[in-house]
Parts: C-alpha cells; sequence; structure tokens
C-alpha cells in the first residue's frame, strides 16, 4: 500500500521594481523560498537569463535536491549494510538544454561522490575489506539511485561516478 507524505513551500516574487512586468527589462527575477520553521532560501533566474548571481536558481536547487537525496539514501544503505562511512562530498553536475523557442529541459545529471570508508582494523566476521568493501559500496550507489525519491521523479538519467577513501 502506497503511503503518501504531504509538502508544503511557499513562495514570494520579491523582484518588482515599482513597474511589475511592464517590460522585460523591468523586473528583477529575485524571490524567496519559505518553509514553516525554516530559514528563507533567495532564489532568482540563473544569470543567463537575467538572475541574480549571487541567488540560487531553480537549476542549482534541482541538481542540489538530486545529490541530496542521493547521499541520505546512501548513508543509510551503508549503515544497514554495516559500512561506516566517516565523509561524503559531492560535486554535482548537470546538463541542461535550451531549446530555440527559449524552453528547455536537462538532459542528463553526473554525480562524483567521494565517499571516506573505515576500515576496520580488527574484521569481525563478514566484515568486508579491500576491494570487496569498496565494491559493495560501489553497488549501494545504484541501490540508492533506485531508491531515491528525487530520482525517480525525473525523467533523464542519473549517473555516479563514486571514488573512495578509507581510513
Amino acid at each position: 500500500m502506497e503511503k503518501e507524505h504531504h509538502y508544503s513551500s511557499s513562495l514570494t516574487w520579491t523582484g518588482n521594481k515599482g513597474e511589475g512586468t511592464a517590460n522585460y527589462k523591468a523586473y528583477d527575477r529575485d524571490y524567496t523560498i519559505q518553509v514553516k520553521g525554516k530559514p528563507d532560501i533567495a532564489g532568482s533566474s540563473d544569470p543567463s537569463f537575467r538572475g541574480s548571481p549571487s541567488r540560487y536558481n531553480p537549476e542549482e536547487l534541482l541538481l542540489s535536491s538530486i545529490s541530496s537525496c542521493h547521499m541520505l539514501w546512501y548513508l543509510h544503505l551503508c549503515s544497514v549494510n554495516k559500512i561506516v562511512v566517516t565523509d561524503y562530498q559531492d560535486q554535482a553536475q548537470g546538463i541542461m538544454a535550451e531549446l530555440p523557442d527559449g524552453s528547455g529541459y536537462f538532459k542528463e545529471v553526473t554525480l562524483h561522490p567521494i565517499v571516506t570508508l573505515a576500515v576496520a582494523t580488527a574484521p569481525t566476521s563478514g566484515a568486508l575489506t579491500g576491494s570487496a568493501l569498496i565494491e559493495r559500496a560501489t553497488a549501494l550507489h545504484h541501490e540508492a539511485n533506485k531508491m531515491c525519491f528525487i530520482a525517480n521523479s525525473c525523467n533523464f538519467p542519473i549517473r555516479h561516478n563514486p571514488g573512495f577513501r578509507t581510513v
């Protein structure tokens, strides 16, 4: 049986410079995203589309949502598989195509997580070490992609190019 979760956020356009949208250059693309009880997110369009470079744009937020959802599932899967992650950093990259009419779409996203794994100093029976640890840790990235709510909502490929360190 499917379980539903409900989310809400508020968005307020803050870019009216006094003329509203009287013409293409008359307004800023700035807005604020608000979720009750959380810090505001200052957003704008990409600078290529007259947005503020000091604010997050929707494309960056989508990329960050994919990256963070993947990480959270990956950490969970490592935990239940007794793989100890001590550090996780990702440099996500996305490619968006803009069409002649101004519309566009994401073609693909590639995550580049660098994961630091703790190697057991006194392996217990069944503890993974060496190449078996790296193989299992790599496989869990594919499992995390299958579980990620955001990745499951996208209509473009999400690839993974993980790297590992051990301590």
